[in-house]
């Protein structure tokens, strides 16, 4: 599983750390971890678009691993 760490980040960096990682491991689930609401909503809209399925659990706080699993083949 990839993991994608972009805690202490604020937008696009989150989006554009978590496309690299789609585009670089279509086949892999990815794990990304957040710090804000904003961040895990950006994130989601992102997996959406590409039909992964996400899971989003909260951590602490503000904290959120997101989990995305890519679309069946």
């Amino acid at each position: 599983m990839i993991e994608v760490d972009v805690r202490g980040f604020s937008c696009p960096i989150p989006v554009v750390r978590t496309k690299k990682a789609i585009d670089g491991n279509p086949d892999q689930p990815i794990t990304v971890l957040v710090e804000t609401a904003v961040s895990k909503e950006n994130v989601t809209r992102l997996a959406k678009s590409k039909n992964y399925s996400i899971q989003v659990e909260e951590v602490a706080g503000e904290e959120y691993k997101v989990l995305l699993n890519p679309p069946e083949k």
